[in-house]
């Protein structure tokens, strides 16, 4: 299998028909020149040391030569090598509440964006486990499937705003049945957990119910909550006014945390409040570290072999030949006369 490392190296290429439509116009215009001082055929008595074709053939092994380069520097690749790797870890799935609630300010920055770096720092602390990412409000979707890709799985995260979903709500039950999901219908040894995080409000579905059908499956629930029992109002983004309700009035969003701890016990797993501190990260991270591990295989990859080195060495060889090649005749050479008058 033959690609590109860097691909859009090639756009380069796009220079090659403007270096040669401007060579022609050069080239013209020198002509013209020429046409003006005197005759052609006469000049041509006058330089018989002159080329015409030298200076192009000496164009033509530069644009070859640029050609090549431009190649090199995309990074040629051929071949592969298939591997499976076989890792010791568990298998995670991330279910975050994103509804607007969780934009309250009462755990800094915002609900949310506390969550989000708690869960990144969790996952710069795994090595060999999978993690996948589902986000839910008044529904649930996966915004990343199971994978071992841990710069992907930050980069969603970090790209994670509640306009990714417009049904408002805390489909928690739901969360849930997505998480099972993405988890994906292959047996695993490894142990599998869900790490539920929200603050609870505006519980809609049953899940508790949930809970124990994945409980059922072998899948433990930790759950985090994150905000205050006092509440906070809910920020508008992009102004300094607060949400309220169709009387006028703010509405302070609350953490349900007793909501919390069932959804916890149901799926045999642990609550712990997330706040300002890094206890809640603490927690969480000693209680998977005690999950047993066992084998997980990734997907299979391939390495691919540079194959810049030869386009290198061949514009260099080009160039070496041009280096060579004078745009006027040899006078030493033209005087041979090889095959006799």
């Amino acid at each position: 299998m033959f690609r590109f490392a860097h691909i859009e190296m090639l756009w380069l290429l796009m220079t090659i028909p403007v270096f040669v439509a401007a060579y022609i116009v050069i080239i013209r215009r020198k002509q013209r020149q020429l046409r003006e001082f005197g005759d052609p055929t006469l000049l041509a008595e006058l330089m018989p040391n002159v080329s015409r074709v030298r200076p192009i053939v000496k164009f033509g092994l530069v644009m070859v030569a640029l050609v090549l380069l431009i190649l090199a520097a995309a990074r040629p690749q051929y071949g592969q090598k298939e591997k499976t790797v076989k890792r010791q870890g568990i298998e995670a799935v991330i279910a975050l509440d994103i509804s607007n609630s969780m934009l309250a300010e009462d755990v800094a920055p915002s609900r949310l964006d506390r969550a989000k770096q708690m869960l990144s720092k969790m996952i710069d602390n795994m090595v060999d486990d999978k993690v996948g990412v589902v986000v839910f409000a008044g529904e649930a979707f996966t915004q990343l499937p199971i994978t071992c890709d841990y710069v992907s799985a930050k980069m969603f995260l970090n790209t994670i705003t509640p306009d990714l979903i417009q049904t408002q709500g805390t489909a928690i039950g739901d969360a849930i049945y997505t998480s099972i999901r993405a988890f994906g219908s292959e047996d695993s040894d490894a142990s599998r957990v869900i790490i539920l995080i929200t603050d609870g409000e505006n519980h809609e579905d049953d899940a508790l119910v949930a809970a124990k059908a994945a409980n059922e499956q072998g899948i433990k629930i930790f759950v985090i909550g994150i905000g205050k029992a006092d509440g906070s109002p809910i920020p508008i983004p992009g102004t300094n006014n607060f949400r309220k309700d169709r009387s006028g009035n703010v509405v302070v969003s609350k953490l349900n945390e007793s909501m919390c701890k069932e959804v916890a016990s149901a799926g045999h797993g642990l609550y712990v409040h997330c706040d300002n501190t890094n206890t809640a990260m603490r927690a969480l991270q000693k209680e998977i570290d005690t999950l047993a591990t066992s084998e997980i295989e990734t997907k299979v990859y391939a390495d691919y072999n540079e194959q810049y080195q030869g386009f290198v060495l061949l514009a260099l060889l080009i160039l070496l030949a041009d280096f060579f090649i004078f745009n006027r005749k040899n006078k030493t050479l033209t005087k041979i006369d090889i095959f006799g008058k």
